[in-house]
């Protein structure tokens, strides 16, 4: 269940790093939000795409990460958002210089619905993602077998929605499609 931490502040990723490293939390626009164990479905999903991303980005520049590990969307204004993405890419290796942080918006970032999060994912988060920088952003259903693409260019938005007999191509990463089929095995 993800529940907002009852005290009516604006918090800061400096607040943030206070905080017990045995909690999850993520920060959107100032408001502190703690997150419950994702359960086994989500954790497989998960696993399974992790996979297929980091056997297509060995050798590459950018590198494939995933919860818990912080991104600071707005590092250089404010750093009042702080989310833990279930899986990112970044391509910019000074955004990772502190070894604790991403400081910047991630190229390619991936969530998977819950039941608490799923609208926050579908409409904050599509928000803030796009207003800060991401490229590409997938929204996962896992009780769906969907994948809902993102695509930022500049100011427009394209969106394509994929099932799990398709091969997704990520955009961002020229050249790699994400088979769905091996992700949304029974």
């Amino acid at each position: 269940m993800e529940v907002a931490k009852p005290t009516g502040n604006h918090y800061t990723y400096a607040d943030y790093c206070t905080w017990p490293e045995d909690e999850r939390w993520e920060i959107i626009e100032g408001v502190p939000y703690a997150h419950a164990t994702p359960s086994r479905i989500h954790q497989t999903v998960s696993k399974k795409i992790f996979r297929q991303l980091d056997v297509f980005l060995d050798g590459k520049p950018c590198e494939v990460f995933y919860a818990p590990f912080s991104v600071r969307l707005n590092a250089d204004s404010g750093d009042n958002t702080v989310v833990e993405p279930d899986l990112f890419v970044v391509c910019d290796e000074s955004k990772l210089k502190d070894g604790k942080s991403v400081a910047g918006p991630p190229d390619f970032l991936i969530e998977i619905l819950s039941p608490a999060t799923s609208k926050r994912d579908k409409v904050e988060k599509l928000r803030i993602y796009r207003e800060t920088g991401v490229r590409e952003y997938w929204i996962v259903d896992p009780s769906d077998r969907t994948v809902l693409a993102c695509v930022f260019e500049a100011d427009s938005k394209s969106v394509k929605a994929y099932d799990d007999e398709d091969a997704a191509p990520v955009h961002v990463l020229d050249g790699c499609v994400i088979d769905l089929a091996a992700v949304f095995v029974e």
